[in-house]
């Protein structure tokens, strides 16, 4: 019989948790996230102080899903992976530059960047998203 892992979410998480995110992987065969739940464990100091911060989730093989939040004016510099990727807004807005191309997002959009297509993102008003990454041809 398939293992059914799902943590139950906890009423309320101290900030700032010290997490690794180093090794994040799948203790069974099913894992289920409380994305509003994670989101907390993203360090408010780092968000204040870089205008952005991120929190690993799962790093299982070639999959990575990793919560980032971006400050009122933060911003991530253009940049790009050799891997297509998606952005999941859950909360607020956030504006991605690719192929000379703005395509502002709002809660439960969702945008798809192919390999190598070179980004950035800025929000004006701060926002949470899910980036997924499958690094295709790894296997850890």
């Amino acid at each position: 019989m398939q293992q059914l892992v799902q943590p139950a979410a906890p009423p309320e998480l101290p900030l700032p948790i010290a997490m690794s995110s180093l090794h994040r992987t799948i203790t069974g065969d099913v894992l289920v996230q409380h994305l509003t739940q994670d989101a907390l464990t993203i360090d408010p100091s780092l968000v204040a102080e870089r205008g952005r911060s991120a929190r690993t989730l799962v790093k299982e093989g070639p999959l990575r899903l990793t919560i980032v939040q971006l400050d009122e004016g933060g911003h991530f510099p253009e940049h790009s992976t050799d891997e297509p990727l998606s952005v999941h807004v859950l909360k607020g807005e956030v504006t991605f530059h690719a192929v000379n191309t703005d395509y502002p997002l709002n809660t439960g959009d969702v945008l798809v960047i192919a390999g190598g297509v070179a980004h950035s993102a800025r929000s004006s008003t701060g926002a949470v998203v899910l980036l997924t990454v499958v690094h295709v041809g790894q296997s850890a």
